[in-house]
């Protein structure tokens, strides 16, 4: 099932293009209408419309245990997996956010998030509940959100850090009225801390990190009574009735101020992941505690935890490990970066090389040495870049995580033609 076409692209094309590989498809659904020439698809909206209501007696009513939503994990690491979900782990999380954030029926959303994707379809799910009005942006860009957020006198944003770093760099922002603006919450990925003071002075509503995914729903987040000096730069505390550990690699509670995997348990945590068991036999504990794959640490004696990094994400050089994060903080806060990421690249000797990539901030002229002079007695030596490539943009999903898999197969490619031109 999908649409006839959405942002220009064809998506029945796609599947044809697809069924020498699928012998059992008898057709194609599309959700809106289809062209009576194209004998291959049918259309769900045009079936509707010409199929009476069920009647009452053949309706079946769905437990609220059974999965009613199935979605894919963004592949960060290249490898979705298909997540199952019910209406008692769907709801709580709704529930939950709105309780601790003090959403009401007067609040007006802005969404710009994928209503396919999680937390846009969470917040969706959200406002109808409330009753709230929601303003939906099918294509974001700062201006267009700031426009809205202006026009609509939207109260409530989600939004990943990519986003919140578009709107504070458009050149125009102070001319905008925000005053509307209640509550602004980040989260699908780290947010740097300069980015986040930055929001904090230049834009209107209490600004909230938010920590979860596909699989947890919201595990934490700060809170509207929080000292945002005290809390910058950690996701929160465990939401209520969520539970959280730190664990080691065999599985065990790691002490106090330590940092381990971040594992979640609760209410809102998934059913599983469709046809894969050993991606479930790896994901959960024996007790059940789902293992999220991110590293984080008790912040404060307020049970705060900040993000360390991700355990796919760390950079081996030499058998010297660290996460992209501890530089990329840095460098965010350096006048040239839009937006930077660190990555290892194969190395025969070392195993893996730091490389930045970066897209500078208005075409900006930069170079390896300045950035480098800007990192020296701010990390340790092992952690300075050592090649730099530079992008126009990098590549984000939907929710504002940075795919880089994909840098490295970018970097990759860059180097095989840079072969090819020294060969010939």
């Amino acid at each position: 099932m999908c649409s006839q076409s959405f942002k220009g692209f064809d998506y029945p094309g796609m599947v044809r293009a697809l069924t020498p590989g699928l012998p059992h498809l008898r057709f194609i659904c599309v959700v809106d209408g289809a062209s009576e020439s194209e004998r291959d698809t049918v259309s769900l909206a045009l079936g509707l419309d010409g199929t009476a209501p069920l009647p009452a007696s053949e309706r079946v009513a769905m437990d609220a245990n059974e999965v009613f939503r199935m979605a894919f994990t963004s592949g960060t690491t290249g490898n979705p997996k298909c997540v199952l979900h019910s209406f008692n782990t769907t709801l709580p999380a709704c529930r939950a956010l709105t309780r601790d954030m003090n959403v009401t029926a007067q609040d007006v959303f802005l969404i710009y998030l994928p209503v396919g994707l999680n937390w846009g379809y969470l917040l969706l799910v959200q406002a109808l509940i409330l009753g709230a009005r929601v303003v939906l942006l099918d294509r974001f860009s700062g201006r267009a959100a700031l426009e809205l957020i202006e026009r609509e006198k939207v109260t409530f944003v989600c939004s990943a850090p990519a986003s919140i770093i578009a709107m504070l760099n458009e050149p125009d922002l102070e001319r905008y009225n925000l005053s509307s603006m209640r509550l602004v919450i980040t989260g699908g990925a780290s947010c740097p801390v300069e980015t986040l003071r930055d929001c904090q002075r230049r834009m209107s509503g209490h600004l909230i990190e938010l920590y979860g995914m596909l699989e947890t729903g919201y595990h934490t987040y700060t809170r509207l009574a929080d000292d945002p000096e005290k809390v910058n730069g950690t996701i929160g505390r465990c939401v209520e009735d969520m539970g959280l550990r730190l664990l080691d690699p065999a599985g065990t509670d790691v002490p106090r101020g330590e940092q381990g995997e971040i594992a979640c348990d609760g209410p809102s945590v998934h059913l599983g992941y469709y046809n894969n068991p050993q991606a479930n036999a790896e994901a959960f504990t024996a007790d059940g505690w789902f293992r999220t794959g991110d590293l984080g640490v008790i912040a404060d004696e307020a049970g705060n935890v900040r993000i360390v990094g991700r355990s796919k994400e760390i950079i081996n050089r030499g058998g010297k490990k660290f996460f992209p994060r501890e530089v990329e903080e840095v460098l965010y806060t350096h006048p040239k970066v839009l937006h930077v990421a660190m990555i290892g690249v194969a190395d025969a000797r070392l195993g893996e090389r730091n490389c930045l990539c970066i897209v500078p901030k208005g075409g900006a002229q930069v170079t390896l040495e300045e950035f480098n002079d800007f990192l020296r007695g701010q990390v340790a030596t092992y952690k300075l870049p050592e090649r730099m490539e530079i992008f126009s943009e990098l590549p984000f999903t939907p929710t504002g995580k940075i795919q880089r898999f994909l840098l490295q197969k970018e970097i990759e490619t860059r180097d095989r033609a840079v072969a090819r031109l020294v060969q010939g």
